[in-house]
């Protein structure tokens, strides 16, 4: 390779780590609006310029460097302290980032320099980053959760004296019902001295009553000790372990003890990355210590009122006097140490979409080559093969679960882009709306998530727009001013369910049908279910807004959502409740690559059911061979016939069989010739001369070369639903048209 495409092979690299550091900067920078004092956040996004323009000087883009080198200056203060995070901060960073996106998208595009214009808008932001370098902006300096090293902590018993820093200090709040359970206070106390010698002891009588109202079997005493012993932490806590449930018992090292703490953390191997693991490892913190202070972390997030974040364990266990602030921080850069450590033991490799795209079309015809091995092997009765070709079957199932496992990346990536978009959409529209994540781990297939950002973005803003009213509205109306907009994702019988929600004021049904009347849509006297009234919303042109915003209202986007969905096999429906809010969820295959499969057979045809949606098979019972449905367990199950809707006239078998299947909270049959047995199914696309056809999610090639088409479930089961629907409206509407004729 020459050095010319050795450095141009560099230079995608840092597009493409530039790229990626950018959109963790504004993930950070949007966290911050709710965590400002969040110092790692703060880290990260200095780290994240620094990156930036450091890599950037090695390519001589000095229009980056020097554009990078003010941001970084402000950011390093910010990071000291000097200037405080607030709103305004962020919503000055913000477009520093989208300028530099903009600028490494133009060296993507082999553009070296920069153009008049964005030297010109880097100019601007340079004026106001320096509004902030001059001091302009309000500078108090943030409080900080970790005490610094120089800092020493003075323990002083209940009367004044300070301990000294050779000996522990125990801080004993006995339960009122200890004497009551048999437990003797003293007793505990003695049981120390076979540790060490009991310097001090302070009886603390605060709450002890009067005479009249003293209960002789109630403890009203508590003491605080100071004991010299060489004594663990944990030995000196067991003393106490038949008292602990009711008893308040805090222990606190010698300060002598902090420098063998701190050198026990800085030699533990970078096996734990916790930091509660850390100190309880080093001795100085014992786990029911650390039970309690996670109980007090919860019950201390929960009265915070519209603040998620919990308050750190580190700020707890200094504040509860469980360990010294130095314990702490030495345990802290020890957690930080092994996170680095681990970090770069899982470095990922880079490998370009195309060759992925490429492995899987290898597996796929090699599973089709060996289900033609096995057919082979199964027709000759060649035992020895076909024991041979099973496990090469099962060798290659894992080698196919292993490369579509490459493919599957989490839904959370393509969330968190719209944190941005919520962000500056809420200010557009001038609302208050919060956004909130949920199932980000949730894995799909990469294409599939390419293919849906479109499809979420028009819902997203659909959801603001229309969802989600005025802070003037809600109010009016009992609601909280913030407006609440939910992302979430989960897996289902081998889907993944999306679903955008809000709180706004939910789909006004009346409305919906009046102007799909209007537009010819359904018939006036049609008689339709909420979701097929909602689903009304998908139709091309169709909107029931009053006024157009630059967002939405003219009726195009949400048959945009449709089709897209359609297109990936995926169903998509609507839950709504006037005055409280709307759910769309929107169902997709996980892959759409290669599935494991149940084939069947009609007449001389033969289909593919998604294994994931086959719930079970049994016989169609005589009784049912003339009906549309049957009794399953004392419940009405509809069916669908293949023969019917593909218009199979092959002669009927003496015997047919049902598929029960399943998708979301819908169920079905459907009425099959033969049961093949499970079939492992390389999806190979229809050409477009088939997008028409309704029920079909593709093709495969079987082993015996032949064409099996693969059922869409989903859409299947829709289209038979409507079909049903149609006939129930025909059959409605022929008395009126026969009355009409005998008038």
């Amino acid at each position: 390779m020459s050095f010319d495409s050795e450095m141009k092979a560099a230079l995608e690299t840092f597009v493409v780590e530039s790229r990626d550091l950018l959109q963790d900067m504004e993930d950070l920078l949007l966290g911050l609006e709710n965590t400002p004092d969040s110092a790692d956040a703060i880290n990260a996004i200095f780290r994240a310029a620094h990156t930036i323009k450091g890599s950037a000087g090695l390519f001589g883009l000095e229009h980056i460097v020097t554009f990078t080198h003010v941001l970084e200056s402000v950011l390093d203060k910010v990071r000291d302290g000097e200037i405080p995070v607030t709103s305004g901060l962020v919503a000055v960073l913000l477009p520093c980032r989208d300028h530099l996106g903009t600028l490494i998208d133009g060296v993507a595009s082999g553009q070296i320099g920069q153009s008049a214009e964005l030297e010109a808008a880097g100019s601007a932001l340079h004026v106001q980053l320096g509004f902030y370098l001059d001091g302009h902006a309000e500078n108090s300096r943030p409080s900080s959760a970790v005490i610094g090293q120089d800092e020493v902590v003075h323990t002083t018993t209940s009367g004044g004296t300070v301990v000294d820093a050779g000996n522990w200090y125990l801080s004993l709040r006995f339960g009122k019902d200890c004497l009551r359970n048999g437990m003797d206070p003293l007793s505990f106390i003695r049981y120390l001295s076979t540790l060490g010698d009991v310097i001090h002891i302070l009886t603390i009588s605060n709450d002890l009553p009067d005479v009249q109202r003293m209960d002789a079997e109630s403890c009203y005493l508590g003491f605080e000790v100071v004991l010299k012993s060489n004594a663990s932490k944990e030995a000196i806590e067991n003393v106490f372990e038949f008292v602990r449930e009711d008893s308040v018992i805090r222990i606190v090292p010698p300060n002598s003890k902090m420098d063998e703490y701190i050198s026990i953390i800085q030699g533990l191997p970078d096996d734990h990355e916790l930091l509660g693991e850390i100190l309880i490892k080093s001795g100085v913190l014992t786990k029911n210590e650390l039970a309690t202070c996670l109980q007090l972390q919860a019950q201390r997030g929960d009265g915070k009122s519209g603040n998620s974040s919990q308050v750190p364990i580190g700020e707890i266990l200094v504040d509860q006097e469980m360990l010294q602030a130095p314990v702490l921080n030495a345990a802290l850069n020890k957690q930080q140490q092994v996170k680095e450590q681990k970090a770069r033991e899982r470095q990922s490799i880079r490998v370009d979409a195309e060759r992925l795209d490429k492995l899987i079309d290898l597996v796929g015809e090699l599973v089709i080559a060996g289900a033609g091995a096995n057919l082979r092997a199964s027709k000759n009765h060649d035992m020895a093969l076909l024991e041979s070709t099973g496990e090469v079957m099962r060798l290659v199932e894992e080698v196919r679960d292993s490369a579509l496992q490459l493919r599957m990346v989490p839904i959370g990536t393509t969330f968190s882009r719209f944190q941005r978009v919520v962000r500056d959409v809420s200010m557009e529209l001038g609302k208050d709306i919060q956004l909130e994540i949920s199932g980000g781990d949730t894995e799909v297939d990469k294409s599939v998530v390419e293919k849906i950002g479109d499809p979420l973005m028009h819902l997203v803003r659909n959801s603001m727009d229309h969802g989600i009213e005025s802070a003037t509205v809600r109010m009016s109306r009992g609601k909280p001013a913030r407006g609440l907009l939910r992302l979430n994702a989960y897996h289902e019988s081998g889907s993944i369910v999306i679903e955008v929600s809000d709180d706004g004021g939910g789909l006004n049904k009346d409305k919906i049908l009046a102007k799909a009347i209007e537009r010819g849509l359904v018939a006036a006297n049609s008689t339709l279910t909420d979701k097929e009234i909602y689903a009304l919303i998908f139709e091309p042109g169709f909107s029931t807004a009053d006024q157009v915003s630059n967002l939405s209202g003219r009726g195009v986007g949400m048959d945009v959502v449709k089709r897209n969905v359609t297109s990936l096999r995926g169903m998509i429906d609507i839950d709504s409740e006037m005055g409280v809010g709307a759910t769309i969820r929107i169902r997709l295959p996980l892959t759409l690559a290669i599935i494991d499969g149940f084939l069947v057979g009609v007449g001389k045809s033969s289909f593919v059911v998604p294994l994931d949606h086959v719930i079970e098979c049994l016989e169609l019972p005589k009784q049912s061979e003339e009906q549309d449905y049957m009794d399953l367990r004392g419940e009405v199950l509809p069916f669908i016939r293949l023969r019917s809707i593909f218009d199979i006239e092959d002669a009927l078998p003496r015997r047919q069989n049902v598929v029960v299947v399943g998708y979301g909270a819908v169920r079905t049959g459907l009425v099959v010739d033969r049961l093949m047995g499970e079939f492992q199914t390389v999806i190979k696309p229809l050409g477009k001369i088939f997008n028409h056809v309704r029920g079909i999610g593709g093709s495969t090639i079987l082993g015996s070369g032949e064409v099996a088409l693969i059922l869409s479930v989903p859409a299947m089961t829709e289209y038979y639903s409507r079909q049903q629907q149609q006939q129930q409206i025909q059959l409605t509407q022929a008395p009126y048209q026969t009355s009409k004729l005998i008038q």
